[in-house]
């Protein structure tokens, strides 16, 4: 039976490693601070949202929220974050995704400013992440190293399967694979074989979208299983993309749903906030 890694041991200790840093950044008058940003009412952005507030109190980080109206406009947004790339006092903007429809969302993050881009989304930073030069990471992706050093697995040499090619997660999750020297193969919905290509994975990561898509047949004995996904099964139950009663005899190390990944992403999002409060201020 495979070893569970608890996304909620490992944020535990990451908050607390930014809560001392914050502690010492105090001490010469500097507090980071976090501007998030909601445009309507989506239940699901809202619990997001309250989370990383709840956050930023925990490890003492300035919060601002600005909840904005369905039907504010594309202007009204870009000058708000304007606004907020000047504010001296605030070190991580985060616009919460998905905008409404009428909203363009390429735009909004191309008008944050790289150095407070706590999400790194603009096309800056992920072009930095594409060489391995970068200041910040995509919170889940990042999230998800975090789980796999903290179980002391070795990426170097293993073949490194992420299913799911999207822009926050799986194409930055395969960058990150392949700079520890992973060999990375990335599976979408026209892959061909998807099932044998899943199944010669050493570490095995799941961001697809599609409650218990991963299925006993689709892993290596022995492999590392790392579940991305947050969707509602049939019963209205919480679940991920991996089918874990079935998976867990088989692999590893495997995350599970809720407490797994969930958990790291606004942990690596506090870590990257205090990140640029030290580049604001030249530390």
């Amino acid at each position: 039976m495979a070893t569970i890694i608890s996304g909620k041991e490992v944020s535990a200790k990451v908050r607390e490693e930014v809560r001392k840093e914050c502690e010492q950044l105090a001490e010469m008058g500097i507090t980071p601070g976090l501007a998030v940003i909601i445009v309507g009412d989506d239940p699901a952005s809202r619990v997001y949202v309250n989370n990383k507030k709840k956050a930023c109190e925990e490890v003492g980080f300035i919060s601002e929220e600005y909840a904005l109206p369905a039907e504010t406009t594309q202007e009204e947004l870009l000058a708000l974050i304007s606004k907020l790339n000047s504010k001296p006092d605030i070190d991580g903007i985060l616009c919460q995704l998905p905008l409404p429809a009428h909203l363009d969302e390429k735009a909004v993050i191309n008008a944050i400013s790289p150095t407070k881009d706590v999400d790194a989304f603009h096309p800056s930073n992920v072009g930095k992440i594409m060489i391995g030069d970068y200041d910040f990471l995509p919170c889940t992706p990042a999230g998800v190293m975090e789980l796999i050093h903290s179980a002391g697995i070795e990426v170097s040499g293993k073949n490194c399967v992420v299913i799911g090619r999207s822009n926050i997660v799986g194409k930055p999750m395969a960058m990150l694979l392949l700079h520890e020297n992973g060999t990375v193969t990335i599976c979408h919905s026209r892959t061909k074989n998807l099932k044998e290509i899943c199944a010669s994975a050493d570490i095995l990561v799941a961001a697809v979208g599609k409650p218990k898509f991963v299925k006993a047949d689709m892993v290596k004995e022995g492999a590392v299983v790392l579940d991305v996904g947050i969707n509602r099964d049939k019963n209205g139950k919480l679940c991920g993309d991996v089918d874990f009663e079935e998976v867990a005899p088989k692999a590893s190390f495997i995350t599970p749903v809720p407490g797994g990944v969930g958990p790291m992403t606004i942990a690596m999002l506090m870590k990257n906030t205090l990140k640029a409060a030290k580049l604001q201020n030249q530390l």
